[in-house]
């Protein structure tokens, strides 16, 4: 075979090769890649923004890329799985733009958790402008008002980094608030009562129908299953 063929030869099965490794192709499952996707949009208004992109109509199914804003105007409503396998569903007139160390509420309602049986090595972080709320095989819910900033631990351990210094530890139930004028009141636990008129009347526990894989965990950890 001539020198020119035989190279020629060589950089097909290169190729070739390159592409099995990327694709998958060498006969067994298909190599898959996860991305931030949207995974229900349970009420509308609700739109995401890429970057750089004009604003358009949230639907189950988009993929989102770093630095996309999602935006919910009430009574909107919708969940995003990210690409690690963590999950949030976000509400009322809320803003949250996807960074790459995590997600960032600017305003309204969060609440994000890990899957009782996922494999994540690292925290998930959500920050807001008092603070950031690390968890890990956790579920918290976030508020934020214009006032003040609601930090809720449903189930498991949250540490909260304030913008201060300051740091918190909720457990189960336990909730801390921060205030436009740097304070910080509790952690403080709920009563069952109020966990439970919170489980019930909650707009991003309820209406989904995408699953929130921590609820039954919740509503053993609290006592709101008997």
């Amino acid at each position: 075979m001539p020198r020119s063929a035989s190279l020629a030869y060589a950089a097909v099965v290169l190729t070739g090769v390159s592409l099995v490794a990327v694709l998958g192709l060498s006969g067994g499952a298909p190599a898959t890649v996860q991305l931030p996707r949207v995974i229900d949009v349970a009420e509308r208004p609700a739109f995401i923004k890429p970057p750089g992109r004009r604003e358009q109509k949230a639907n189950a199914g988009q993929v989102l890329t770093s630095r996309t804003e999602i935006r919910t105007q009430r009574p909107g409503r919708m969940q995003v799985q990210l690409a690690d396998g963590s999950s949030f569903r976000l509400g009322g007139d809320a803003l949250l733009r996807l960074d790459p160390g995590g997600p960032s509420l600017k305003r309204g309602q969060i609440i994000a958790w890990i899957d009782p049986d996922g494999t994540r090595l690292l925290p998930l972080r959500v920050r807001t402008r008092v603070g950031t709320a690390s968890i890990q095989g956790t579920t918290v819910f976030i508020e934020d008002f214009p006032s003040e900033v609601h930090f809720l631990s449903w189930e498991g351990t949250v540490q909260v980094s304030a913008s201060d210094g300051r740091r918190f530890t909720l457990n189960s139930g336990e909730i801390l608030t921060a205030t436009t004028t740097g304070t910080w009141v509790g952690p403080r636990r709920l009563s069952v009562e109020e966990a439970r008129v919170r489980r019930r009347t909650s707009v991003l526990m309820n209406g989904f129908s995408a699953p929130m894989a921590t609820l039954p965990v919740i509503e053993r950890e609290l006592g709101l299953d008997r």
